[in-house]
């Protein structure tokens, strides 16, 4: 029997009419979500067969839409809302960081709100710096948003699921070169077998890619495959990479960090948000007070965004997002910077 394979556009958009289909409190809305099907495509023939009552299309206004959703959550809907790009959440900054985040513990647990907010990431198409940002740690730095970042379809279908059942707000984050649109260049690594049955992916659980011994390299979203392609590049030269993708920022899977680590004593992240004050930071910092259960065999090291919009151009724009060659490089460094041979003699 064929193997079924999705594009991650399309286990999104199944994920959703799954749960449609079998709970009538869950409704989508956003900026051309309905008969477009989603200008990335996640809500892709929800409006056919779901119609306009529960497929809504709404008006260039974020903060309207978002706080409708809000309210719809409040008074027990499951609404799914779809920002379109994650760069435009400063436009209802206050919808998402103080009312979408915090009215569940503010209300005294009395009011959940029960929210998938999603929304497309990345850049690598010449977008810019306005429409090219992936934010993640942005979202994940406020108390009471959980924040999922699929990197392949099985994934982002069985963690839609998830999102949509759980009581809290989600914010659900999906690359752009992964969702597999026949208009932009994209990862097919990320167009996989993916169930036609319903099934969930637990939030906060990593995921091992591939198992390693030399260096851990963690990572989330485009960036898994693009790890994979450089860890293939470095057995050539015999050097075993273990590849974490971590799945969701929030709940950080700290266990499955720790545990790689501690197994090859080296650690290397790539992430494809901003370097400062980032996810990359976060991880680095959950190994460093872990050193108790870790020893660490050479300096930790991140490759990421350096703290700069964007650019416009091709060739600035892949000069800025890590690149392949960059996590090969900085692969070597880590594994050139042994502690024991640098202090051997000191």
């Amino acid at each position: 029997m064929t193997e079924r394979k999705l594009t991650m556009a399309a286990a999104i958009s199944e994920a959703i009419a799954e749960a449609m289909a079998a709970d009538e409190r869950v409704f989508v809305m956003g900026e051309d979500v309905g008969r477009y099907g989603g200008i990335f495509g996640a809500t892709s023939g929800l409006f056919d067969r779901f119609g306009a009552d529960r497929v809504r299309d709404t008006p260039i206004s974020e903060t309207a839409f978002i706080g409708a959703a809000l309210g719809a959550a409040a008074e027990g809907q499951r609404p799914i809302v779809e920002l379109m790009f994650a760069d435009f959440f400063g436009v209802c900054f206050d919808q998402i960081y103080n009312h979408l985040a915090k009215n569940h513990y503010m209300s005294g647990g009395q009011v959940k709100l029960p929210v998938v907010l999603t929304t497309a990431i990345g850049g690598g198409y010449n977008d810019a710096a306005q429409h090219s940002q992936c934010l993640y740690a942005s979202f994940g730095h406020v108390p009471g948003l959980k924040v999922v970042v699929p990197s392949n379809a099985y994934d982002a279908k069985g963690l839609m699921a998830q999102a949509i059942a759980d009581d809290n707000p989600v914010v659900f984050m999906f690359h752009k070169g992964l969702m597999g649109l026949p208009w932009m260049s994209y990862f097919e690594g990320a167009t996989v077998a993916v169930p036609e049955t319903p099934y969930r992916i637990p939030l906060g659980r990593a995921r091992t890619v591939r198992q390693g011994r030399d260096l851990s390299l963690v990572t989330i979203s485009q960036m898994v495959h693009k790890a994979e392609i450089a860890a293939a590049r470095l057995a050539d030269e015999g050097i075993d990479v273990e590849v974490i993708d971590l799945r969701t920022v929030v709940p950080l899977d700290r266990e499955a960090v720790i545990a790689s680590v501690a197994r090859t004593g080296r650690l290397l992240v790539a992430d494809e948000d901003y370097r400062s004050h980032g996810l990359s930071g976060e991880v680095m910092a959950v190994v460093g007070e872990a050193l108790g259960r870790v020893k660490l065999r050479a300096p930790m090291r991140r490759v990421a965004v350096p703290d700069v919009p964007i650019p416009y151009s091709r060739v600035l724009e892949q000069a800025v997002i890590p690149q392949v060659a960059d996590l090969v490089a900085a692969a070597r460094a880590v594994l050139a910077a042994d502690f024991e041979r640098q202090y051997a003699h000191g």
